[in-house]
């Protein structure tokens, strides 16, 4: 029988055979993760203790004690049958997640993990970029590969327990001591700046995977509770409602020129009667966390994803209540707002949702389908429903980055010069704006056309429109780029977001009223009750204090006399 080592030796003949202990190659392994991947918390960390003589011990300490923290977790899990698969693994990850903690200082939390496994194969296809597939190659596949072809020496099972133990308690040990001798920069540290903690790779993202896992396939069933089965429309309101909700994508307020903003971004909402309000806050700073939330009864200081999955929204209220519900969406899905539950149809809720990102369904695709095309066959969609209120939620694709210049057609690009790739750090910031301005741009154009659709619909209908960006978006500030940091450390450009409101000739509120509340704080948390409230829906769910237009619209009977 042919020996296995000489088999191994003929396949590849050209190259030295090398061999290396177990303990060898995680040591390796875990410096090089820490030297390689960890760029941008070594960049946070030196912000915060600079290196200067006094703090250079608690620096070199930090990258001892993180390589051991890699030696202590790859012995836990690289086995005799492990060890290879492994590290291969945690390499071309790691590599992958680096890169986008170095050029966009994003974190991988659950909330991120949340978007990354929604997001649709076009949103991803944004995020290859070159340097994306330079830094796998050079720093994840080069080295996996080496991984694979070391030889691991065999050692007896009785010497490699004992040896995995050694490595553990002498990782312990060391992390200890670490500690003990820079107990006063450690105390600090460990109190006050979690969001660098949560940027090591890959010990923060293997937790969030660990804990999004639990959450996501280890909870208990969710069992939504009814909320709102009381609702109904007043004998008194005669008048039919319609109702249109966009939800927009990564809109700043701050790049509104109807806030301000000293570049024409709104040059045709700027000739409509449009109230936009400019002090709006976001729930969240990711899609798969606002979305739910905007429409949510629970406020942001109450909400959580599962919490919002076990309690019924504002759209399903309004089905309570009689009225016709139509989801329409650019973007990646309602992130759970549209369910999709058996006893819809038991109860007769009219309530869909369709999907707009792909040609067979958005008649205005080019390199990718345009927000424009939600507005198609609406007027069927509402002729065929003669009776009842109709609210239509159109979620944008909108200013989504990091491919800014994606989002709008050409004729659009009007700020110049553009950034015209999904890599930020090839393009200067001015070019990352006005990119972003020309997004916002398109979106002023796809708000306008939402409005001349519903002026055709004013003679049938009550119209409204209540425009709200699910969250803001970095573009370079301080070092930071996209979105999706946690809340507490998220700055205001993340979440303070475009808001805006419209009203057809028909609707009787006092618009003066309105604009003197424009100021004032407001955030997601009004949404749900301002559309009860704008649709006239009476239900005990409905908190007037948190209504936009609560007092501003007469009762139907007064307008009729």
């Amino acid at each position: 029988m042919e020996n296995p080592q000489r088999r191994k030796r003929k396949i590849r003949p050209l190259l030295p055979e090398i061999s290396i202990s177990e303990t060898g190659l995680i040591l390796l392994a875990a410096i090089f993760l820490t030297a390689v991947d960890n760029v941008s918390f070594f960049r946070h960390l030196t912000a915060v203790y600079p290196p200067t003589a006094a703090n250079a011990g608690f620096l070199v300490s930090m990258a001892i004690g993180l390589s051991t923290c890699h030696v202590l977790l790859f012995s836990t899990v690289c086995w005799r049958w492990t060890r290879k698969p492994v590290l291969v693994t945690l390499l071309l990850v790691s590599a992958a997640a680096g890169y986008f903690m170095d050029h966009y200082d994003v974190i991988f939390d659950t909330s991120m993990l949340a978007n990354i496994l929604q997001t649709n194969p076009a949103e991803a296809g944004d995020l290859l970029s070159a340097g994306l597939l330079e830094r796998l190659f050079f720093l994840g596949l080069l080295p996996a590969a080496v991984v694979l072809y070391l030889e691991i020496r065999p050692m007896s099972f009785k010497k490699a327990i004992l040896t995995r133990i050694a490595r553990v308690v002498l990782s312990a040990l060391v992390i200890v001591g670490l500690i003990l001798l820079f107990s006063r920069f450690y105390t600090s540290f460990f109190r006050e700046h979690e969001p660098i903690r949560q940027r090591t790779n890959p010990i923060f993202y293997i937790y969030s995977v660990g804990k999004y896992i639990n959450k996501t396939y280890f909870k208990k069933p969710v069992v939504v509770q009814p909320l709102g089965t009381d609702a109904a429309i007043p004998a008194t309101d005669t008048d039919r409602e319609l109702l249109i909700v966009v939800v927009g994508e990564a809109a700043r307020a701050d790049r509104f020129s109807l806030n301000g903003y000293q570049r024409p971004t709104n040059p045709l909402l700027a000739k409509e009667e449009v109230y936009s309000f400019t002090d709006f806050s976001s729930c969240g700073t990711s899609t798969a966390y606002s979305v739910p939330c905007m429409f949510s009864a629970l406020p942001r200081a109450q909400f959580s994803v599962r919490r919002g999955e076990a309690l019924e929204n504002a759209l399903d209220v309004v089905g309570h209540a009689g009225g016709h519900v139509l989801w329409r969406d650019n973007n990646s899905s309602s992130k759970g707002v549209v369910k999709h539950r058996k006893e819809d149809a038991a109860e007769h809720r009219d309530i869909r949702y369709e999907d707009f990102s792909r040609p067979d369904r958005n008649p205005v695709c080019d390199s990718e389908c345009r927000d424009i095309g939600m507005l198609d066959g609406l007027t069927d969609y509402i002729d065929a429903r003669p009776r009842g209120d109709i609210v239509i939620v159109l979620h944008q694709m909108g200013n989504h980055g990091p491919a800014y210049y994606k989002r709008y057609p050409r004729e659009f690009a009007r700020f110049q010069p553009e950034c015209r790739t999904n890599e930020l750090s090839q393009c200067s910031v001015g070019e990352i704006n006005n990119a972003y301005d020309n997004a916002i741009l398109y979106t002023d154009f796809f708000l306008s056309r939402v409005i001349a659709f519903l002026k055709k619909q004013s003679r049938k209908f009550e119209t409204a429109m209540i425009y709200m960006s699910d969250h803001g978006e970095s573009l370079g500030e301080h070092g930071v780029y996209l979105h999706g940091l946690p809340y507490a450390i998220a700055p205001e450009s993340q979440k303070h977001i475009a808001a805006i409101m419209w009203f057809g000739p028909s609707v009787p509120i006092d618009r003066q009223g309105l604009r003197a509340r424009l100021a004032a704080p407001a955030s997601h948390d009004n949404l749900f009750h301002t559309i009860l409230g704008l649709l006239e829906i009476k239900t005990s769910a409905y908190n007037p204090a948190l209504d936009l237009t609560a007092g501003l619209i007469a009762p139907e009977d007064e307008t009729d006399n």
